[in-house]
């Protein structure tokens, strides 16, 4: 919300897409902005208003666009004061390349777009504005999000003060919240499901509706010839966290596949904000991104919960600490890693892993001129050989262990517990 009044009285302001995945949230996030910061909205789904949909088909003169809204809507679209709200975007591809006529002929109007698989429906056809647009990406909530969202609110400022002793002391507390969240998840249905009726079960029966939703837009929107490729791919990512190195192969989706088999359809996924790739370095140095693998990556979800759900995980064994959970306990720790590093902290993670030997660091993150490794440990298992090894060959690193053990800063590293990674003056 923060992001979007500065976007809103920015004197370089240009028309707004909000990236997401289907389901984080994007409609609910706009209308509110539109009601708190603006007199009136204008808002229309363009999956569904086939009339709407037509305003942009017949050209590009964003006066009669505006003309034609207002009188389906019945209502007067003011620059400066009214929110125009085109949801749904990826129904009318015109409608995206209309946003660089907004842009360059009537930038006094404030125009936000939205819509699921946004990427690959931007491309199809009439182009995408490039240089156009400003652009906002939204996830699931982060796991301090959920523990305001269930009123759990003081936990998440006990994290933000970074006060470790007061952490030490909740810590049990923080660790059943955070297990909590990797069942519930971020997806807000979710979320709201479980603060509603305070069963996990409510959460779980909502993600499996939210992936119902995800095969059901599979079917709609991917090309045929990428349909049954695309399903395998998106299947296969379970079983490919569940491995000890995460890594993904393309042989595991189907045997004797090869990379250019499925490229597209994970491109596909990635583009629909379903899948993060995290890229194989083969150096801890800056920029990380020039020396990050193209051909080998991990792919984790969009959101902890929904890893879960896909998984066939039983909520109760997650909260329990089940059999079930504790061999999938490593992959639902790193999935939660990866989004709170992405989501809570802005950063794009990378991992590594020797050529020829079984050394790997679970992700590096670079944040301002510093490289910083981390480790991931799903519970209180202290023992960082990888680590420290890694650091020893490269001590211009600074190392970090994820775990459930408390803080502490050793000579070579710190441990910071796995629920405070948005805490990051106690890391970085």
């Amino acid at each position: 919300m923060e992001q979007l009044v500065a976007w809103k009285s920015s004197s370089r302001r240009k028309p707004l897409i909000l990236n997401g995945a289907r389901q984080v949230g994007k409609t609910w996030l706009l209308k509110e902005f539109g009601r708190m910061h603006f007199e009136s909205v204008a808002y229309v789904s363009l999956d569904n208003d086939p009339l709407a949909r037509s305003y942009f088909d017949s050209g590009f003169d964003v006066e009669r666009i505006i003309a034609s809204l207002s009188l389906e809507l019945d209502m007067d679209i003011q620059p400066g004061r009214t929110l125009i709200v085109l949801d749904e975007v990826q129904a009318a591809p015109k409608a995206i390349t209309s946003l660089k006529y907004f842009c360059e002929n009537a930038p006094e109007y404030a125009v936000a777009a939205a819509g699921s698989l946004l990427g690959i429906s931007a491309t199809e056809g009439s182009g995408f504005p490039v240089g156009k647009v400003n652009m906002l990406d939204l996830y699931p909530l982060t796991f301090a999000e959920f523990l305001d969202a269930t009123g759990n609110g003081r936990f998440a400022k006990l994290v933000d003060s970074g006060d470790t002793e007061m952490m030490g002391a909740f810590s049990d507390r923080l660790s059943d919240l955070l297990k909590q969240y990797y069942v519930v998840g971020g997806m807000p249905e979710a979320v709201n499901a479980f603060v509603a009726e305070r069963d996990v079960r409510a959460a779980r029966a909502v993600q499996q509706e939210i992936l119902d939703g995800y095969v059901n837009d599979f079917a709609k929107h991917i090309p045929p010839r990428l349909l049954a490729r695309t399903m395998l791919a998106w299947e296969s990512i379970p079983q490919h966290l569940s491995q000890e190195n995460r890594k993904f192969i393309f042989g595991q989706v189907r045997k004797g596949a090869r990379a250019a088999d499925f490229e597209e359809s994970l491109a596909w996924l990635e583009q629909a904000g379903l899948i993060r790739k995290v890229r194989r370095v083969s150096k801890p140095h800056v920029p990380l991104s020039s020396y990050c693998a193209m051909n080998a990556f991990k792919v984790f979800l969009v959101d902890v919960g929904l890893l879960g759900a896909m998984s066939g995980l039983e909520s109760r064994d997650v909260v329990n600490g089940n059999r079930v959970f504790t061999e999938f306990k490593g992959a639902l720790t790193e999935q939660y890693v990866c989004q709170q590093l992405v989501a809570e902290c802005g950063l794009v993670p990378y991992y590594w892993s020797a050529e020829n030997s079984s050394g790997e660091i679970d992700f590096l993150v670079q944040d301002g001129g510093s490289v910083f490794a981390m480790e991931v440990k799903a519970e209180e298992n202290l023992r960082a050989k990888s680590l420290r090894a890694f650091k020893d060959a490269h001590p211009e690193v600074k190392a970090v262990r994820f775990s459930l053990s408390g803080y502490r800063e050793q000579e070579w590293m710190r441990n910071v517990p796995l629920y405070a990674i948005s805490c990051r003056g106690l890391w970085a």
